[in-house]
């Protein structure tokens, strides 16, 4: 060997991908045996680095805020009312699902007159 050149052991295996998903680095390292001869500094690199892809990351759904409650869908009795949220991002590769986008609840408004009325006129009808 040369006076100036140093003796380093082989690579090692690479690291772990430092990313569980999506782009990470990998390293793999070399330790210097023999410094060279003269005292010089050894020149060889100790440490490799290259990209890794690991599988795509997880996106998780993700919605608008809920709207407001709609009116009552009655003008007298027993109705419902709706609000609903948008989708902003689908999920993708095992994210979160999206839960619902609409709620429905119960509302009631003023009683219905028309019919009391109606039973009346038919209740002197019939007499």
């Amino acid at each position: 060997t040369a006076p100036s050149s140093c003796l380093v052991t082989e690579w090692s295996e690479w690291d772990e991908c430092s990313a569980s998903c999506g782009t990470g680095m990998k390293r793999r390292h070399r330790m210097i045996k023999m410094t060279p001869a003269d005292g010089s500094m050894c020149k060889a690199e100790t440490t490799e680095a290259e990209k890794c892809m690991m599988p795509e990351c997880p996106i998780d759904c993700e919605l608008t805020e809920w709207s407001q409650w709609s009116e009552c869908n009655t003008s007298c009795g027993k109705g419902h009312m709706i609000r609903m949220r948008m989708i902003k991002i689908e999920p993708q590769f095992g994210g979160t699902a999206c839960p619902e986008t609409v709620q429905r609840t119960k509302c009631r408004v003023r009683k219905c007159l028309r019919g009391a009325g109606m039973e009346k006129r038919r209740w002197k009808e019939a007499r």
